[in-house]
């Protein structure tokens, strides 16, 4: 299954999650009507009451209707922050590379090569004290997504079985799993909350049943709310497996893939399965989001009914056909060294000359161990003094606005003078530290340092991120023009900003015919077309090569003098809106521009990988043609 096809599923998902809460809701107006009708004696032998009072009917309906979708509101508004608000509930601690605890280091390293091998920005990892082996993903978009391991899975793993989880965990971010897991929890909630309405009256029938008549009647009616309640669990538990369990095969298939080893996560389910804890969590909160686990995080009776995942020997078996079906004695794994990589391929030769259209599509949301071996060759090659800088939330400033600074005398020292008076206290300090360690950074170390540093970034506040955005703006202005790398970094860093703390609204309306936005695929078709170097062919000739892609005729290269960036940012916003597979079309057509002689430059690279982050498409990392050493 293609990124774009599962982004569609993902949508069809949420499609059967209605269906079953709008089936759950129902069934709760049934029963609440049915208690509610007991308990005003409409049952009882020589009752005056004959039939179904539609009025009280519609009236118990539209007041459970009201608490349910209530419920729902509140709960999903409560983790409006994204994967930060779903570790809050865990009270999970956030880990960082500096961080001493060699296991932390272990996971933080693995988590950014995962990353910048998906082409995604890099998620905020946190450590959850618990001592079974589990993790998860949680967020609403790339931009808020967190990756949450336990402190058993960072300890008893090693690194290959580490890398098995994470890769699983990725897969979820990716197929865009993350929102309807949260949309999930606050579902429950909603439905559960019927019985936390009778748990009140219980309460306050139970004070005043001494002193007041009729009392019991509310009595009655508290305990059967509570019922219903048990109820709205019993619909809860059977909805989370029916929207989890396949899910989670696909995301064991698609870490195989991503690292090509799969003694990595079946070794992390064998370990899972040999250990006394296995995935259990003991944190209260685990039921709420037990579905987003990697492993079963909760005890669950009638496994087969109401399990969030598949047996764990169905699972094994998949990954590892020849395992002998034996769970070994649980043994702890000796602290390791903590390296980025050992001696790791080059995998650039077999990249280049295999580097297609449909080579590329096909990877987008399905990196594999090529992406892999190249993220850790690209992390190992950035300067030291980079990768400490960028770990921190004044120096991950210094790192982006130096990376805007031009070479040109003249106007880096206008830059400066207006960073020195506009930068918060500390930034401009850093950034001369960085200009005298003298340490050039090349084109394709820029984009994995712009990734690295998004995370450091979510922990400034609101205010910082938007005084950051306009001093990069204004360096970027300070020489009256803006490079196309420059718009390309802008564009990464602004969109992953805004969408993480401004939480803008999803588009109200998706579109699904290109022909609704023909002009502006033609814009950034265009683009992409002047502002790439091609040898052997025509402009023209790449346009039309890519028009085929949209099955459009009626498209025509617009020439450069008609082009602006801010007619290109326009355009993009235009097009997000696109449903997956209008939009997978639009993005091979990208390729293609970029693709046309067959030759793919750090620049080019740079600019596609731009064009698909606006888009909201994880564009893994392109080799260039100068194998990376």
């Amino acid at each position: 299954m293609d990124f774009f096809t599962a982004q569609d599923h993902a949508r069809r998902n949420t499609g059967r999650l209605v269906f079953f809460f709008l089936l759950a809701v129902v069934s709760l107006i049934v029963l609440t009507n049915l208690l509610v009708m007991a308990t005003l004696g409409y049952f009882h032998t020589g009752s005056p009451h004959s039939g179904v009072d539609w009025q009280i009917f519609f009236g118990v309906g539209a007041v459970v209707l009201i608490i349910v979708a209530g419920g729902t509101v509140y709960k999903i508004s409560a983790l409006s922050g994204g994967g930060d608000a779903v570790a809050a509930m865990f009270k999970a601690e956030p880990i960082f590379t500096d961080d001493p605890d060699l296991d932390h280091q272990k996971v933080v390293h693995v988590v950014e090569e995962m990353a910048i091998a998906s082409g995604t920005p890099v998620p905020q990892v946190y450590m959850l004290k618990e001592s079974g082996i589990n993790a998860f993903a949680a967020g609403f978009t790339t931009s808020d997504a967190i990756i949450a391991v336990t402190r058993g899975a960072a300890k008893k793993l090693n690194r290959e079985q580490l890398q098995g989880v994470i890769a699983h965990e990725f897969s979820h971010i990716l197929n865009g799993d993350m929102r309807l897991n949260i949309r999930l929890i606050g579902i429950l909630h909603g439905i559960l909350l019927i019985g936390l309405v009778g748990y009140q009256i219980l309460r306050g029938a139970s004070h005043s049943r001494s002193s007041r008549k009729g009392s019991g009647g509310l009595f009655f009616m508290a305990l059967g709310l509570i019922a219903i309640g048990y109820a709205g669990t019993f619909f809860g538990k059977l909805i989370k497996s029916a929207v989890s369990r396949q899910r989670e095969f696909l995301a064991d298939a698609a870490a195989v893939q991503f690292t090509r080893n799969p003694d990595g996560i079946g070794g992390a389910l064998i370990k899972i399965g040999s250990g006394k804890e296995g995935s259990l969590l003991l944190n209260p909160k685990s039921e709420e989001i037990s579905h987003a686990f990697f492993g079963q995080g909760v005890a669950v009776t009638f496994e087969s009914l109401f399990a969030t995942h598949p047996p764990l020997a169905e699972r094994i078996k998949r990954i590892l056909p020849g395992w002998d079906g034996v769970f070994p004695k649980e043994t702890v794994l000796p602290d390791e060294a903590i390296t980025r990589s050992g001696s790791t391929p080059n995998p650039a030769a077999e990249a280049v000359s295999g580097l297609t259209g449909a080579v590329v599509m096909d990877q987008i949301g399905r990196p594999d161990e090529t992406h892999l071996n190249q993220a850790k060759l690209l992390l190992r090659g950035i300067p030291e003094i980079f990768q400490k800088a960028v770990r921190d939330p004044f120096a991950a400033r210094a790192v982006l606005l130096y990376l805007v600074l031009d070479q040109d005398e003249e106007i880096r020292t206008k830059q400066l003078e207006q960073l020195k008076k506009a930068a918060e206290r500390g930034v401009y300090p850093e950034t001369l530290r960085l200009i005298r360690a003298g340490d050039n950074i090349s084109q394709e170390h820029r984009l994995p340092l712009v990734e690295l540093a998004l995370p450091t970034l979510h922990r400034i506040s609101k205010e910082q991120a938007h005084h950051f955005l306009d001093n990069l703006d204004s360096l970027i202005r300070a020489d009256g023009r803006i490079t196309l790398f420059e718009w390309c970094l802008q564009t990464i860093i602004s969109q992953n900003l805004l969408e993480y703390f401004d939480k803008p609204s999803r588009p109200a309306a998706q579109i699904n015919d290109l022909n609704q936005v023909t002009q502006d695929c033609t814009v950034v078709l265009s683009i992409l077309v002047h502002a790439t170097r091609h040898t052997g062919i025509t402009a023209v000739d790449v346009f039309s090569s890519a028009v085929k892609e949209l099955a459009q005729t009626d498209m025509d290269l617009i020439p450069p003098k008609q082009l602006s960036l801010a007619r290109l940012d326009h355009s993009l916003m235009v097009l997000k809106r696109l449903k997956p597979q209008p939009k997978a079309l639009l993005i091979k057509a990208c390729v293609t521009c970029v693709l046309a002689d067959g030759r793919i430059e750090p620049v080019e690279a740079e600019l596609l990988r731009g064009v698909a982050a606006t888009l909201s498409v994880p564009m893994p990392p392109l080799i260039p043609d100068e194998p990376l050493t």
